[in-house]
This record gives structure tokens, sequence and C-alpha cells, in this order.
């Protein structure tokens, strides 16, 4: 027989048993819809992680002070001051990978204004700040050198503060506004950001000089963190490489000895949270997997059920001159079918469970074509896999038997 002969043949049992290929099909229906939606998930998690760190600054390095062994005792980070204002100034004049570098001071507290008042979080920086973190100003102006230097009490604050305390709508610039009792004037307004994909809202900020939040605020002579921005993404790596030996020859530390800071650069953030996204991703999918074993199994069960109410049909076939390899190839062409419909109707419903996932429960995703490729291909090696032992045990069948079974 012509393969296309077979093919017909197959098509035609399949249509004359519509309702139980049907439920036959199910398994690999939910199956490849429940891996497609699940992919989907985890690429658009990636996505969105590396899309939000980016917007925070890809080329962003961070240096802050690291655990330290005295006298047989590991201290904690809280308790170092390792970060000195000449670590900075060694690395603004030593590193050459990098573009632009800031202090970095932080504290919580009230902003006030009037009746009004927000609890946020006040960032000590310079003037570099805002091209490492890739931020615009919305209006007015950033801080100057002198204005650093001098320990001026002048801010910038995000949209949210803006919001929380000045709610009738007025032109926060030069405005006189109080952190923890400590007076500012408002020099600008950073533009919207909003949340980023940890939640944390990017707009709830006031941005101050270092040297005003060190005295004036806090009350330290020491800096928290160092920020900086490498040449590009790529020089990265290198970049965090450079910082740490002149970090090293700065605090003077033996050769044998453990660095009493940490050096990070966004990419090793990014490759963290995407590891674990995967990861997480790779266990959905194997969850989600678990329908299509089902489904094959199903197409196994119902192939050896169409073996048994066709075997009079299977030996009238071998008596007018059919092999046991077309007796073979049909059945097997009929659990692929069965597979291949199923694995189309399941595409299918997966893009547009992706759709409802991302338009109503508002999770980011993103179908990546190897996801619908591989579910294709696993419909095709599950039918032939779970089709093979019924299609090969109706082309073993005696045709004499065959013709005799009731």
């Amino acid at each position: 027989m012509r393969l296309l002969n077979l093919l017909k043949i197959a098509t035609k049992a399949i249509v004359l048993n519509k309702t139980r290929t049907l439920l036959t099909m199910l398994g690999i229906i939910i199956g490849v819809a429940s891996v497609i939606a699940m992919l989907a998930i985890g690429e658009g998690s990636k996505e969105s992680i590396r899309s939000t760190i980016s917007s925070m600054g890809s080329n962003m390095i961070t240096i802050r002070p690291g655990t330290d062994v005295r006298g047989g005792v590991r201290q904690e980070r809280s308790a170092m001051e390792t970060l000195k204002l000449k670590d900075y100034l060694a690395l603004k004049k030593e590193a050459t990978l990098l573009t632009y570098i800031s202090p970095l001071v932080n504290g919580g507290g009230q902003v006030i204004n009037g009746s009004n008042n927000w609890p946020s979080t006040i960032y000590g920086v310079n003037q570099d700040y805002l091209e490492i973190k890739i931020t615009e100003l919305q209006s007015g102006s950033m801080f100057t050198d002198a204005e650093v230097q001098s320990a001026s009490k002048v801010a910038l604050i995000g949209q949210t503060v803006v919001d929380n305390i000045f709610p009738n709508g007025q032109d926060p610039i030069g405005q006189m506004i109080r952190f923890n009792n400590i007076p500012f004037t408002v020099i600008g307004v950073l533009e919207e950001k909003g949340e980023n994909t940890f939640g944390q809202d990017q707009d709830d900020v006031v941005i101050a000089p270092y040297t005003t939040v060190q005295k004036r605020i806090l009350a330290i002579n020491f800096l928290e963190s160092i920020v900086a921005s490498a040449v590009s993404e790529e020089e990265a790596p290198q970049a965090v490489i450079q910082v740490s030996e002149i970090m090293r020859s700065q605090h003077n530390l033996e050769e044998t000895a453990e660095d009493d800071f940490n050096v990070r650069s966004m990419e090793e953030l990014i490759s963290t949270f995407s590891s674990t996204s995967e990861m997480l991703t790779v266990l959905l999918v194997a969850i989600a997997s678990i329908s299509l074993l089902i489904g094959g199994i199903g197409i196994m069960n119902i192939m050896y059920v169409s073996v048994k109410e066709r075997t009079k049909e299977i030996g009238l076939r071998m008596a007018v001159g059919a092999r046991g390899s077309d007796i073979l190839m049909q059945f097997l062409i009929e659990a692929i079918l069965i597979s291949i419909t199923g694995g189309v109707l399941g595409v299918m419903l997966g893009l547009g469970a992706t759709v409802f996932i991302e338009k109503f429960l508002n999770w980011p995703t993103s179908v990546a074509l190897y996801s619908i490729v591989i579910s294709f291909i696993v419909c095709a090696v599950t039918g032939i896999f779970f089709g093979w032992y019924p299609a090969k045990k109706a082309a073993a069948l005696d045709p004499i038997t065959a013709l005799r079974y009731e």
C-alpha cells in the first residue's frame, strides 16, 4: 500500500471515532498548552528581570564593605566601616574602565512639607549618580560639585514623594521641605520610573549631596557603598577586576588576605536571577510534562482498543495482500496523527493561555519559537513511542486467526 492510502485509512478511522479521538487527545492538548504557557512565563520573567535591572544601570558596579576576620571572629558587615572617601578618590583617579563614580550613603526617615509627611529614603550621592542609574530629571537641575563640597541642604525628589507631600499639585521646585527635621530646598524632580520587577517603588526617593547626608542626617565619616558605571556592559567583568585590585592596594591587603569589601556588577545580578528563573521554569515544565505522559498512555490505550476492534479488518487486509509493514504503518500513522492534531490544538490553547495570563493576570510572558517547535517534536515522538507497540502487535497478527476473531 502506498503511504497516501495508509494516510487516508488512518484519517478515516480517526473521523469515524471523533469523540473517542478527542478524549484521547485531551492529555496531549493540556500537556502542550501547559508547557508553552510555562515556558512563556519563564521567558517573560527573565526578560522582565533583565529589563528592570538594565533600567537601574546595566553597566553599574557596586562596591560595599565586606565581612572581615578580627581575632579569629568574623565581623558582621554592619559593623564594618572599611569604605572611606579616599577609596572613592583612588577609584576616580586610577580606574580607567569606569566612566562615572559616586559615593553612596542612605537613611530612612520622614519627608515633611507643612502638615504633609511621607516615610521615604534619602540617598547621599554626587552629581554622577543620575548617569549611573540612567535617571532623568523631569524638572529643575542636579546639584553642583560646589554644593557637594559645601554640604549644601539641597535635594531632588521622586514623583511618589511629590504626590504625597505636595498633594495640591503645586510646583516643588524652590520649596522648602524637611527630612528628619533637617531643612532642604527642592531643586529638582526626578522623571517617573514606576515599580521594578521586585515591587520596589523607584520614585519613592530623596537625593541629596553625600556630604550633607553624612554630616547632617547620619553623622558618619565613612561610605556605606560606592557605585560606578563601567565604560560598557562588555567591559564590566574586567572593570570589576580592576576595581578589586585598586581597593586591595588602598586597603594594604596582603596577597593571601581576604577582601574586606565586595564588588558586584549588574551582570552578576542578572545571571543570578536568570538562573533562579530558569530553574523554576524547568520545574514548572517538568510538572506540565506529566500531562504529555498521560496523553501518551491514553494513545497507547486507545490504539490497543482499536487493534482489538479491527482485528477482522486487519485479517482481511492481510488476506488480500497487505504486508505486516503496511499494517504497522497504518496504525503508527494513526497514532502520530492523533498526537500531532492534539499538539496543534495544544499550541493554540497555549498561545491563548499566554495572552490571558498577560492581559488579565499582568504576568510578563514571552512565547519563544523553540517552545512551539519542541512541542511538535515531543508530540511526534509521543505518537511514535506510544503507538509503536500496539501497531507492532497488529502487524504480528496471524491472518487466519484474525479472520476468525469474534
